[in-house]
């Protein structure tokens, strides 16, 4: 709790900090950069608070390596809160946001064109600047549960996460491929702080979460209440999988929420996405700040599950096009050939699927300063 509380004072005192560098003479300096996170009950937040830390540098007498930032100069990144995956590519579309972190499922049916974003809703100029880290779908349950399997949630009051999350996208085609419709279950859709509460009060049976291990806030709970999570494993998970190349099978490790036994589950990629409209030369500086040897020193206080951030990982399970900027950033590092291909080299297998090839076919961005309209 005291750590959580830690994370929303400092996102609190970079929103100061925007505000008096406004008022401040040399605010036209400033390129302002808005990051889409998830609830502050989930991973995402503390870890896009982190992450805007990282690649700000505001306007400043400070260098990086001499007290200061290693940031992108003259950028005050801001993270903020919201709905999840599906409404911050949304809000990128929209251009209310530049970049947000997202499950690299939702990324990729949004550049595709599917469900959820069919026809006119598609969002082709989504691209991505890296894969974070894994995230497992959990499935919570207490341990005294008479509930074993996904199954066995026929008729049982859960919770999948608010409409718009990645968590509901994820729940939604597990359940299916059960068999389960949503008329099958009575859901009590809430974010996974709300679902957690219900879950400890009896409210509910189960709740789904998607996100990096171990998620804070049901370590917290694991603290009071004895926990278990439902397997996804054998023919139905390779079913999904295979419908679903951005997915991939991983095993939530034994005692990870108190006494638990090991758990065979899927997985997503966190990814950060950009607009394709933000400029290339914004990108690469945000690129090369984020995997900026100091910004380990920052990305060592994130959530555990976010520590496994690492730059040989950052091209794993991508699934959409690079942004320009992130292309220049990671041929430089010798991680991607001219065509855009990762070299054979390039260490694999990290959870999220998808392709070994990563098209550089975005267009280059426009010339606006990130935070402008469009």
């Amino acid at each position: 709790m005291h750590r959580r509380l830690r994370w929303i004072i400092t996102t609190m005192g970079v929103v100061a900090l925007v505000a008096g560098l406004v008022a401040s003479p040399r605010a036209q300096e400033i390129k302002f950069f808005r990051l889409g996170t998830g609830s502050i009950s989930g991973v995402y937040f503390p870890v896009g608070g982190l992450i805007a830390s990282a690649i700000s540098h505001p306007p400043g007498p400070s260098r990086c390596g001499e007290g200061g930032s290693c940031g992108v100069p003259g950028m005050v990144a801001v993270a903020q809160a919201s709905r999840g995956s599906l409404s911050n590519i949304r809000d990128i579309r929209a251009g209310r946001l530049e970049a947000a972190l997202v499950q690299s499922d939702i990324a990729y049916l949004a550049v595709k064109g599917k469900a959820p974003f069919s026809g006119k809703k598609a969002v082709p100029g989504l691209r991505a600047i890296a894969s974070l880290y894994p995230e497992a779908v959990h499935v919570v349950v207490r341990r005294k549960s008479p509930i074993k399997t996904i199954g066995d949630l026929r008729g049982r009051r859960i919770s999948l996460d608010l409409k718009g999350s990645g968590t509901r996208s994820i729940a939604r085609l597990v359940l299916k491929r059960y068999g389960i419709g949503s008329k099958d279950v009575r859901r009590l859709n809430s974010q996974v702080g709300p679902g957690v509460d219900r879950l400890k009060s009896g409210r509910i049976d189960a709740f789904f979460f998607v996100g990096g291990y171990p998620a804070p806030v049901i370590s917290q709970l694991a603290k009071t209440v004895p926990l278990r999570l439902l397997p996804i494993e054998g023919n139905r998970a390779a079913a999904i999988r295979k419908a679903n190349p951005f997915l991939a099978s991983v095993t939530v490790p034994a005692s990870v929420y108190g006494r638990m036994a090991a758990t065979p589950t899927l997985a997503v990629g966190a990814l950060l996405v950009v607009s394709d409209t933000v400029r290339q030369d914004v990108v690469y500086g945000v690129t090369r700040a984020l995997w900026h040897p100091s910004t380990r020193q920052i990305l060592d206080q994130a959530p555990r599950a976010a520590r496994r951030m690492r730059v040989e990982n950052a091209l794993t399970g991508v699934a959409i096009p690079l942004h320009t900027g992130a292309v220049r950033y990671y041929r430089e590092k010798k991680m991607l050939g001219s065509g855009g291909s990762k070299p054979a080299t390039h260490r694999d297998g990290a959870p999220g699927g998808g392709s070994s090839q990563h098209p550089t076919s975005a267009t280059p961005g426009a010339t606006r300063e990130p935070g402008s309209k469009p």
